[in-house]
């Protein structure tokens, strides 16, 4: 009887170790896996070097805060002819950067020329003080002394107005040019020629 009673305790201590076994094996896998797998969800969070990098590229930089390049362009100016016989065209490079290409013109206008056989026509301390193009007319506006500096005759207004329109109709998309004073139309510069209305391309000053 004693006999049967401790082979049947040992089955079941048997029985009890193999459970035991099994248990634990199956315990470790599933460790193994939640491991494996919580290294691959890690992976998958963070980004590799190359990833910080290329988000970091320049494409991602808005356009504001990226470095600009200056801006050049090559453009007509006219000024007279120091016979008083016509107009001349003048090339120059003028920076867009900052400013449109009409202002930039008329900018370089108002330098004056040094070259020979040429004058500068535009009086001393008249000042830009903008130019907007609308429609096929460019209304340039200047300070009031382009018209108190200037003493010049029906010549001298013929060329200074000249010299103001043929510059700005250089660009195929001006046909006329509106001259202001001070932000108001006026009549006439010196009693000469009528600027109440836009001017078109004076060709005819140009040799």
């Amino acid at each position: 009887m004693y006999d049967i009673l401790n082979e049947m305790k040992g089955r079941d201590a048997e029985m009890l170790m193999q459970s035991n076994y099994k248990k634990s094996v199956c315990a470790l896998t599933c460790a193994a896996f939640l491991t494996l797998a919580a290294g691959c969800s890690d992976e998958q969070r963070q980004p590799t070097a190359a990833s910080s990098v290329e988000s970091q590229s320049d494409k991602d930089v808005p356009e504001c805060c990226r470095p600009k390049e200056p801006k050049a362009l090559k453009v007509n100016v006219y000024y007279p002819k120091d016979d008083g016989m016509g107009l001349v065209a003048v090339t120059r490079t003028v920076n867009t950067e900052k400013d449109d290409k009409y202002t930039a013109a008329m900018k370089s206008l108002l330098t004056g020329t040094k070259e020979k056989g040429q004058t500068t026509v535009i009086p001393k301390k008249a000042k830009l003080h903008s130019v907007k193009v609308q429609n096929g007319t460019a209304t340039v506006d200047f300070s009031k002394e382009l018209q108190q500096n200037f003493s010049g005759g029906s010549t001298g207004e013929e060329m200074l107005v000249g010299s103001i329109v043929d510059t700005l109709t250089e660009f195929p998309e001006v046909q006329n040019v509106q001259i202001l004073i001070d932000g108001a139309k006026v009549e006439t510069l010196s009693g000469h020629m009528d600027l109440s209305e836009p001017l078109a391309r004076m060709s005819e000053l140009v040799k």
